[in-house]
């Protein structure tokens, strides 16, 4: 028999002693914040669960002005002060909760800010498809974020239905991503959803990351047990998908658990990740430990334990190809947030100046 989930509950959504001395932090005396946890974002605006029930919100003027990138605003998964308007379905968020973690990327375009695709995730399920889409290269991406993040992360591939040899692929996946679990599935025939039960606790939150097409909309169906996202077939002549998922949502299934989906990515864009990255290619790190000089370029130096194992094929030649391009593309990420950074800093120096020069002029009236 199903029990039924009362979406008043908080503790169902993951609250408990810990969150609470969180909010009681950030009220700052305030006794009419509430706690609340977001289960949808639309732009500026943002679906809570709180002890009243679903509330639709958006930050105060105050917050938007203090925020300063996106990465600072409240994201699927958050824990939020919030206050409740009396009579009315929506509150007002004061704070963010700190977050236990939080999986960031790149935003999109020229600007350097952080993008939170989940915050408060204790399992992520990094999911790539047994079809032409499989891509070594794109896990180890996600797992980068997934390191970074704090979460635990777990590979899932998809539709197991369409692959003769998916012990062969469950290997290469296994071979990238030492001591992370690997899972085939496939919704389309039901197999190996009870290699996920032991994911899906009361209290946990997990969330799907992938490309579109890889099967996240219909995972999530498949393990809720009902369809809570639409899906859509992938191009048949390439395997590429197309988004279905527009927005992350946080859905409560009847296990107990909180499963996240978001929107499909073609191509994950990293951030500030060098302890996600140095975990991701821990086998490279420790080669290149092992060199027998200490600035070896692993290019043609005597003693590079990288090149020996190249060249006996102890190391995939992709897999270090990849080690070199993410390594290059967050220090140039770096750079472009010094130079970000230090823009900041000049124009608020200008700015503070001017604000002096201000008070000294009014200060100067006053004693005429």
């Amino acid at each position: 028999m199903t029990k039924h989930l009362s979406k008043d509950d908080l503790t169902l959504y993951g609250w408990n002693n810990e969150w609470a001395v969180a909010l009681e932090q950030e009220r700052s005396g305030r006794a009419a914040m509430k706690a609340g946890r977001v289960v949808a974002q639309h732009s500026k605006h943002y679906q809570i669960i709180t002890e009243a029930g679903e509330r639709i919100a958006a930050v105060t003027g105050k917050f938007e002005f203090a925020a300063s990138d996106r990465s600072d605003f409240p994201a699927v998964g958050d824990w939020v002060a919030a206050e409740l308007l009396e009579g009315e379905a929506r509150a007002v968020i004061h704070n963010v909760l700190p977050r236990r973690t939080a999986l960031i990327r790149k935003e999109a375009g020229a600007r350097s800010d952080g993008q939170v695709i989940g915050a408060n995730v204790d399992v992520l399920f990094i999911v790539n498809s047994l079809n032409e889409d499989f891509n070594l290269r794109k896990i180890e991406r996600y797992l980068i974020a997934a390191w970074e993040s704090g979460a635990n992360p777990v590979i899932l591939l998809t539709k197991a239905d369409l692959c003769a040899n998916a012990e062969e692929y469950i290997a290469l996946a296994e071979g990238i991503a030492p001591g992370v679990p690997v899972h085939a599935v496939s919704a389309q025939k039901q197999a190996g959803k009870e290699l996920l039960e032991q994911y899906l606790l009361p209290g946990v939150t997990a969330a799907i990351v992938g490309s579109s097409g890889v099967g996240k909309s219909t995972l999530l169906n498949w393990l809720a047990g009902d369809e809570r996202q639409a899906v859509q077939a992938i191009r048949e002549d390439d395997a590429r998908g197309r988004h279905t998922t527009t927005h992350r949502q946080l859905f409560l299934l009847e296990s107990g658990a909180l499963l996240m989906d978001t929107p499909g990515m073609r191509e994950l864009q990293l951030w500030e990740s060098d302890r996600g990255w140095g975990a991701a290619f821990a086998d490279i790190e420790e080669l290149a430990a092992a060199c027998r000089y200490r600035d070896c370029s692993h290019s043609s130096e005597l003693g590079c334990a990288i090149q020996e194992a190249l060249d006996s094929g102890a190391l995939d030649a992709e897999r270090y190809a990849n080690y070199l391009k993410t390594q290059r593309e967050l220090a140039r990420l770096v750079r472009k947030e010094q130079s970000s950074a230090n823009q900041r800093a000049k124009k608020n120096g200008k700015r503070s100046k001017e604000e002096a020069r201000i008070r000294k002029e009014r200060y100067n009236y006053g004693q005429e």
